[in-house]
């Protein structure tokens, strides 16, 4: 039987564990070859076995989104190799310290703003070219709730995801005429991760949904027929 993504590629970042890897292995278990990113090449090796066992393919990208020129020769060392990319899946986050407002340090603000916010725009700059050669193609952002939802302490976190529902609502609308690039922002809702083990350390993980309820949801998601720019808040 066909798969529903047979035959078209997909890029992942932060897919060496939690949402990400979820995410890569339940598009890939679809049909998909996914291309994997994270710094540590350790992690994706094990997501991509598993992958593999699973009678999947994958490639593997170990790289830093923060160092200087890496998101630009990763687009073309993709470029190089695939003709286009049907789906692109911006998963990569610091949580950085939740803290008041006021005490937020400078230096750690600008790197999880760098990461959150400055690595998508800059992925979505990079492969923009290689999603409008597909016939069809998903951008998708994984945001959270205190993006639209501001709660103290969390200022920092929720500033970005705002700035990344922002910049990524805008791409949606610029690309609606067109109707090849859908863009979808990913809410996971509480999710039993290594973030959200940082974030609520007295919590039971055991009360919370795993990462691959949120990956079969966004599955269907990518198989339906829904407009473009939507949310998609996954409860459970």
């Amino acid at each position: 039987m066909t798969k529903p993504f047979e035959g078209k590629t997909a890029l992942v970042t932060g897919a060496s564990r939690g949402i990400g890897a979820a995410i890569a292995e339940a598009i890939a278990a679809n049909g998909a070859h996914v291309i994997l990113v994270a710094r540590s090449a350790d992690d994706l090796e094990k997501v991509e076995e598993r992958i593999h066992e699973a009678g999947g393919t994958a490639t593997i990208a170990p790289i830093d989104l923060l160092e200087d020129g890496a998101i630009g020769k990763l687009a073309a060392a993709i470029a190089g190799r695939w003709d286009s990319l049907e789906m692109l899946i911006l998963n990569a986050a610091t949580l950085g310290t939740l803290t008041p407002v006021q005490a937020i340090d400078g230096n750690e603000f600008i790197r999880l703003i760098s990461l959150n916010v400055l690595a998508n725009q800059a992925l979505v700059a990079g492969f923009d070219p290689l999603l409008r050669k597909a016939d069809k193609a998903d951008v998708v952002g994984v945001t959270s709730s205190v993006g639209a939802d501001p709660r103290a302490f969390w200022g920092a976190y929720g500033a970005s995801k705002a700035a990344l529902d922002t910049l990524l609502s805008s791409y949606a609308e610029e690309n609606e005429k067109q109707g090849k690039i859908r863009v979808h922002l990913l809410d996971p809702g509480a999710t039993r991760t290594t973030m959200r083990a940082s974030a609520f350390p007295g919590e039971n993980p055991d009360d919370l949904k795993g990462p691959e309820v949120v990956a079969e949801e966004l599955v269907k998601r990518l198989q339906s027929d829904v407009e473009t720019g939507g949310r998609l808040r996954v409860e459970g």
